[in-house]
């Protein structure tokens, strides 16, 4: 369903619900407004906190060469600006009823965000477990979409991993329903993989050319891979701490023809084959220190082959070589632009944006990389 912001008059008194009740009913017998047109934008002023600020933030800071800007934050309805004068919908006036009722008509947020995906004309797809639905930031047409329904009817309890999946699918991993969602490009539900099978499904990840399907099956602390039709192919590891081996995995990424599997409880990230049958690389140890791995949570690869690591338990983004060598860490705890409060997940789109899917802060940190020192 599409959302758009919309000014409604307020300080209405409860004995004036049902006057307001009749206007709506005749906007909706009318029947729907023309959406306004929208503009999309990373920097958004309705958090004062986390807004993108004046001066530019880079990492690291001068007078080291920066490789790394703060270009604002995805919350929600605030990203999108009107560029003419507001008219009310029949859906905007639907919402300030429901808001009216029930006391709340604040605008569409999210609220604990955990891992996203771009897609090639720059929709942003953001699994949001507070909501209990994917928000899709709709940059091309200029709404916000909230999609809620997992199957039938169906709702998403705890949406976790998100992937673009076969057929141009969008795959959504749900924790607590026990199975991966499939929704079409409008968000309609297209069935269900792994229903039966998974136990806690958590990270979720495609590798196009093999036509695989990489679910985290976080309670059973393994991965298994299905095919294009949802067919269980088999199932890689078990619980321990051995190569190979997991101990409550989380996020996957694939990429440059790799499965990257944060193996949390473990403290580390491994790198399989993608096969899965040889453990390729394994990084990460339990510490102190600025760059070890005590809860690992999402792992991104961008273009460069850089990859990105979400410390958790220290609120840090941690970017590392292809080798697993440490180059960079962005963090701390609070609401300012670069630091976190429990960071779920992370992801990179084609112009080598990295999102932070920042739980507790109740957004999505986007940061650009600058590039290479040449």
């Amino acid at each position: 369903m599409k959302y758009c912001t919309a000014t409604v008059p307020g300080g209405a008194r409860r004995s004036a619900r049902a006057l307001w009740c009749a206007l709506a009913l005749g906007v909706l017998l009318a029947g729907c407004a023309t959406p306004v047109p929208k503009v999309f934008s990373f920097d958004s002023s309705s958090n004062s906190e986390g807004a993108a600020p004046r001066t530019p933030i880079v990492w690291p800071a001068p007078p080291e060469p920066a490789r790394y800007a703060w270009t604002g934050q995805l919350l929600g309805e605030a990203n999108f600006k009107a560029v003419e004068e507001k008219k009310v919908s029949a859906m905007d006036v639907l919402r300030w009823l429901v808001g009216l009722f029930s006391g709340d008509a604040r605008p569409l947020q999210v609220q604990r965000p955990q891992s996203g995906v771009v897609d090639a004309a720059g929709r942003i797809y953001v699994t949001d477990m507070g909501n209990a639905a994917v928000y899709v930031f709709d940059r091309v047409d200029g709404v916000l979409e909230v999609w809620d329904k997992a199957e039938g009817l169906a709702n998403f309890r705890s949406p976790v991993g998100i992937a673009f999946g076969p057929n141009g699918d969008l795959l959504v991993a749900d924790s607590q329903l026990g199975f991966v969602a499939r929704l079409d490009t409008g968000g309609n539900p297209r069935g269900s993989i792994g229903k039966g099978v998974l136990t806690r499904p958590t990270g979720l990840a495609y590798d196009p050319l093999g036509k695989r399907i990489y679910v985290s099956d976080t309670a059973a602390h393994d991965i298994k891979v299905f095919d294009d039709d949802g067919r269980l192919l088999k199932t890689i590891g078990r619980r321990g701490e051995e190569k190979g081996e997991f101990n409550f995995p989380t996020h996957l990424a694939f990429a440059l023809g790799e499965l990257y599997v944060t193996d949390t409880m473990n403290s580390r990230i491994q790198v399989l084959s993608d096969e899965g049958a040889v453990v390729k690389m394994s990084f990460g140890a339990l510490g102190t220190s600025v760059g070890n791995l005590v809860r690992p949570k999402g792992v991104a690869v961008d273009g460069e082959g850089h990859i990105y690591v979400v410390e958790s338990y220290n609120d840090h983004l941690l970017v590392f070589n292809r080798s697993g060598e440490l180059l960079l860490a962005i963090g701390g705890n609070g609401p300012e632009p670069g630091k976190f409060d429990l960071p779920a997940g992370v992801w990179v789109d084609r112009d080598n944006r990295v999102f932070v899917a920042d739980m507790l802060n109740a957004r999505v940190a986007v940061f650009q990389f600058l590039g290479a020192e040449k």
